[in-house]
């Protein structure tokens, strides 16, 4: 039949149930929108910057069973959303990059966008397929979405060259046949082992991570049966209902509360599921798991690379769990260590409630008003830096899906964008933009896509006019600051000339009453802008225990050597 590839491209994503896609039209895919603009099942959003596109579509993944796709240029296009593609890598979630080819039919060197994009995706995407003809968009396209959601998931590219776009293709009928090897099952000696382990352990413990979001209800089963304290990666979070009696902390080690310390130094077993102990989960490994680990992941290149397992499992989580528990002795009653759990998030609470300035805006208070007036399954994207570890400490979550944030790679501008995107795929959710003063300057300008598309998350600016957690490190260890304090600008003003609504909040008296009334205008699909005149003067356990962990970790001359530093410079006598 003759085809453009355009509408080739189309047909493949509505195969695939894309809702949206985000991206900057230009001369080498104008076809490709023009055909999306008459589609009836997907909308192509216009962003201000690609990299917030990416960010867009990485958060439609995580809370949608939507895959997330991106839509972008040759060259530029496909540079200036990179860092986007590179924390969804990192992050393991499913993407679909369209960055189309010039073109190639043309025999002409030096035309405009060209580069080796290729070479430039290849290191951070599982694979990046180029069509060498026509009739293979369609599978191409199909095969990409399902790499990205196979095994450990992450973004897949498709290169399709421009002139496949603009002509006219002679293809035969569009097909597909999805031969990717399902997840695997974990094998009976493994499952056989695993069981034995546990059911000799006297104090068990779970650690969960992304890799388990399939199976909360397996997991609290699991949980109470065993008896056993259950812990989270900062990505975990929400994995485990938090309102469980039995849930104990998103992380443990060093950067969690004394309680958690206590209770997890008597684990003799721990099962870890979905998780990879990388850096950030792990508060620059500052924990320490027992002897008796049980390491159960889908990808086998995560095991033994940070913490020596006694047992590996690759397998899917959730074939895992629901395996293992007809092995698993029942334990009975966990009532006394569900006390002890209950008394120790008082006295966390109780300490960030004693601790708070009354003439700023109180941590404890304000994610507790955010909780009180959003709904149970509201979206909270948080920023790079403080914001992700004080939401991650305070906030108390029923579902996963409910917390997405730049994690592994860490990079800043992602809560307003992404924000945006989980609203796009969830319009009926309340969705809570976290973002820091600094990170706001890199991609608040997205706030125009926002009010364009009436699409309206409440957007909560944390002010405190610095790079809070990189001036928290500098401050404790060199006593000074460099190039971590933000020059002044209007919130108000920007708010205004992106058509947003504003409000801002400078005590706790103002809280519950601003917060509810942000929710409430979002809700009437006002996108608005909360000015937060935010307490940063408590370290969050997270970066107490980083900074502790990463600081015994040096040679003692070293250590001696930047505390005389420090008291000198406090003296003012030099370094």
């Amino acid at each position: 039949m003759k085809i453009r590839g355009s509408k080739i491209v189309v047909q493949a994503l509505e195969a695939e149930g894309v809702r949206f896609t985000f991206g900057i039209p230009g001369t080498h895919n104008v076809e490709l929108y023009d055909a999306l603009e008459n589609s009836k099942s997907i909308e192509p959003i216009l962003v201000t910057d690609e990299q917030s596109g990416s960010f867009m579509a990485d958060a439609v993944s995580r809370t949608s069973d939507s895959i997330g796709v991106l839509n972008v240029v040759p060259g530029a296009g496909v540079t200036h959303a990179l860092s986007g593609i590179a924390e969804a890598f990192m992050d393991c979630i499913p993407l679909l990059v369209l960055c189309c080819a010039i073109r190639g039919d043309t025999g002409k060197a030096f035309q405009v966008h060209d580069i080796d994009q290729a070479a430039l995706l290849k290191p951070i995407t599982k694979a990046v397929l180029r069509p060498s003809k026509p009739s293979e968009i369609y599978p191409f396209i199909r095969r990409a979405v399902a790499l990205a959601r196979a095994g450990t998931p992450g973004p897949v590219a498709v290169e399709v060259p421009s002139e496949y776009y603009i002509l006219t293709q002679d293809v035969p009928d569009l097909w597909y046949r999805d031969d990717l090897p399902p997840a695997p099952a974990p094998g009976a000696d493994a499952l056989r082992e695993a069981a034995a382990l546990l059911n000799a352990a006297k104090h068990p413990a779970l650690y969960v991570g992304y890799g388990a979001r399939r199976a909360p209800g397996l997991l609290v089963t699991l949980a109470e049966k065993l008896g056993a304290p259950v812990t989270t990666t900062i990505q975990g979070k929400g994995v485990f209902p938090e309102h469980h009696a039995l849930w104990l902390w998103n992380n443990f080690g060093h950067s969690a509360p004394h309680f958690v310390r206590q209770i997890m130094d008597h684990c003799d077993c721990l099962l870890a599921i979905g998780c990879r102990f990388g850096e950030v989960a792990t508060a620059s490994y500052g924990l320490q798991p027992p002897e008796n680990l049980i390491h159960v992941d889908i990808n086998p290149e995560v095991f033994n690379r940070n913490y020596k397992a006694r047992l590996t499992v690759p397998a899917d989580a959730t074939k895992f769990i629901d395996q293992l528990l007809p092995r698993l002795d029942d334990r009975g009653g966990h009532n006394q260590l569900a006390a002890e759990i209950r008394k120790g998030h008082a006295e966390v609470k109780g300490e960030w409630v004693q601790k708070s300035d009354k003439n700023r805006v109180s941590t404890a208070a304000f994610f507790a008003a955010l909780q009180r007036h959003a709904h149970e399954d509201a979206i909270y994207a948080t920023d790079s830096g403080n914001g992700t570890f004080l939401a991650m400490e305070h906030l108390r979550l029923k579902h996963p899906g409910c917390f997405i944030g730049p994690v592994d790679f860490s990079c800043m501008g992602y809560s307003v964008p992404a924000a945006i995107g989980a609203k796009f795929a969830n319009p009926q959710r309340d969705v809570i933009a976290l973002a820091g003063d600094g990170a706001l300057l890199m991609t608040g300008l997205e706030l125009i896509t926002a009010s364009s598309y009436k699409v309206a998350p409440a957007v909560f600016v944390l002010r405190d006019g610095e790079l809070a957690q990189i001036v928290q490190l500098q401050r404790t260890s060199f006593n000074r600051d460099t190039c971590s304090v933000l020059g002044p600008y209007n919130l108000k003003d920007l708010a205004a000339a992106a058509n947003c609504g504003y409000l801002k909040i400078e005590r706790d008296g103002e809280i519950s009453g601003l917060v509810e009334e942000a929710i409430n205008r979002a809700r009437q699909k006002e996108p608005v802008v909360v000015e937060v005149s935010i307490d940063y003067s408590q370290k969050t356990y997270f970066t107490k225990g980083v900074i502790t962990t990463n600081f015994w970790r040096l040679p003692f001359a070293e250590r001696l050597r930047m505390i005389n530093r420090a008291a000198k410079r406090r003296l003012k006598i030099g370094d």
